[in-house]
């Protein structure tokens, strides 16, 4: 696992555990998906919710970059293989129940939407409609030409 993943306190604290192993996830949960949000390391801002499996956790933790599962497309899946606009992990949070984390990126590119917004959470809930909240940073099919 990349220093980059693990924050300092992280390093340390499993350093005071002394076995030197990594704590496991509960991929027992859920068909053995857990969801996964990512979010801005320096705004805070939560930029999308996607699912990981082991070998997408176990991906992320040896690139340092996050790797996703697709469930439409049923494979692994690195965020910005096809636009370029990775996630680069800077640190890893991970829930009380250990079936769902925060993955705190530095979002490379634009955005983290496939629909050229910067969050996946572009839109409010207002008086009963949904209402866009951000403008597009980019066109989706000038990004995702196949």
């Amino acid at each position: 696992m990349h220093d980059s993943v693990l924050s300092k306190d992280s390093r340390e604290k499993k350093e005071e555990k002394g076995n030197g192993q990594m704590e496991k996830l509960n991929f027992s949960k859920g068909n053995g998906l857990l969801p996964a949000i990512a979010q801005d390391y320096e705004s805070n801002e939560v930029l999308m919710m996607a699912y990981i499996s082991e070998e997408s956790w176990q991906k992320t933790l040896e690139t340092g970059k996050a790797t996703y599962w697709s469930r439409s497309r049923n494979q692994l899946w690195i965020k910005g293989e096809s636009s370029g606009h990775y996630q680069v992990i800077k640190d890893i949070l991970v829930d009380c129940d250990e079936d769902t984390v925060i993955f705190k990126v530095e979002q490379l590119g634009k955005a983290a939407c496939h629909k050229g917004y910067k969050s996946c959470f572009f839109r409010r809930v207002q008086e009963g409609s949904f209402v866009v909240t951000q403008k597009p940073v980019f066109e989706p099919s000038e990004v995702y030409k196949k």
